[in-house]
């Protein structure tokens, strides 16, 4: 696409949402966020939306007219609270409604969108031991992996009546500002940091601004499909540890035990947030051409660290 696009974005609030805008925002695109018909102080132009009621302000769809593209990125997350039965339903259905809505939304629009930049992770391939994970492995098994599938087959009916859709499938994302990074981050710098378990479980993480870069370079070349946003070199959780502590200047040399972890979080949220085991790559992002700033956990870690200082 050319200079100028037309950009909606919802999750706009959240650590890649403010991320994206601001960087669409630098290179001269135009941006309209869906907030919630409660939010105050938005600067730019607005969609109001409640997904949870399954409603949308249609004054507003009137003046947006159609968008060039829409980055999707709602949801709530999946590692703030801890797995109960109502929390799930939350994760899902703000997903899935969330989804839903927008499609709906987008055919109200009188010059509708080209194409549809739609959040998923890479939770979708489950946990699959050292296996090389590419966009063309077959789906896994577990809760995370059932949300993805329902989350990415809510934009489907976009691409039937033609338009462009995108999957997202995103990895850890690596920044100071949020994120699990953020989260380790006081354990590490007192010497309390340590690998999970074994530590042999693989992990596919992706820097904030690589992150970032891999959407804009989505939108500028209409990839489709799903797309893994994780870094060229994923590592294992025992490496991860390591070179957190090096970033740092700390040792690392506790460890959490599995059972510590599923006493404190729940089996399945243990199981499958931090002891899974997802060795995956980005095979699309290669093959178009995308050039990583962090294609390494270690780089992405100083980049981060250093955006503190």
């Amino acid at each position: 696409m050319g200079p100028g696009v037309r950009v909606g974005v919802t999750g706009a609030s959240g650590l890649i949402g403010r991320s994206l805008v601001a960087a669409l925002h630098e290179r001269g695109d135009t941006t309209t966020t869906f907030v919630r018909p409660s939010t105050k102080d938005v600067a730019g132009s607005v969609i109001r939306w409640d997904p949870e009621r399954g409603n949308v302000d249609e004054g507003d769809l009137r003046l947006a007219g159609g968008f060039d593209v829409v980055v999707h990125l709602a949801g709530a997350g999946i590692g703030d609270r801890r797995w109960t039965p109502s929390r799930k339903r939350e994760i899902l259905t703000s997903r899935v409604d969330s989804t839903s809505l927008l499609i709906r939304a987008l055919h109200e629009l009188r010059q509708g969108v080209a194409l549809l930049a739609s959040g998923s992770a890479i939770g979708w391939y489950g946990s699959r031991g050292d296996e090389i994970l590419d966009e063309t492995s077959a789906r896994g098994q577990g809760f995370l992996s059932d949300v993805c599938q329902r989350w990415e087959d809510a934009a489907l009916p976009l691409h039937d009546e033609g338009a462009s859709v995108a999957h997202l499938r995103t990895g850890i994302v690596v920044s100071s500002r949020g994120g699990a990074v953020r989260k380790q981050l006081p354990l590490f710098r007192f010497g309390l940091g340590g690998r999970l378990a074994t530590g042999q479980q693989w992990m596919s993480p992706i820097s904030l601004l690589d992150e970032v870069r891999a959407i804009l370079w989505i939108i500028d070349h209409q990839i489709t499909g799903p797309v893994n946003l994780s870094a060229p070199q994923p590592l294992t959780n025992a490496q991860f540890t390591k070179l957190f502590a090096r970033q740092v200047r700390r040792p690392a040399l506790f460890h959490v035990p599995t059972v510590a972890l599923r006493g404190v979080l729940g089996s399945q949220m243990a199981d499958e947030l931090l002891l899974a085991s997802q060795r995956v790559v980005p095979r699309v992002l290669n093959e178009s051409g995308f050039a990583f700033s962090h294609p390494s956990v270690s780089s992405a870690l100083n980049w981060a660290l250093a955006l503190e200082n």
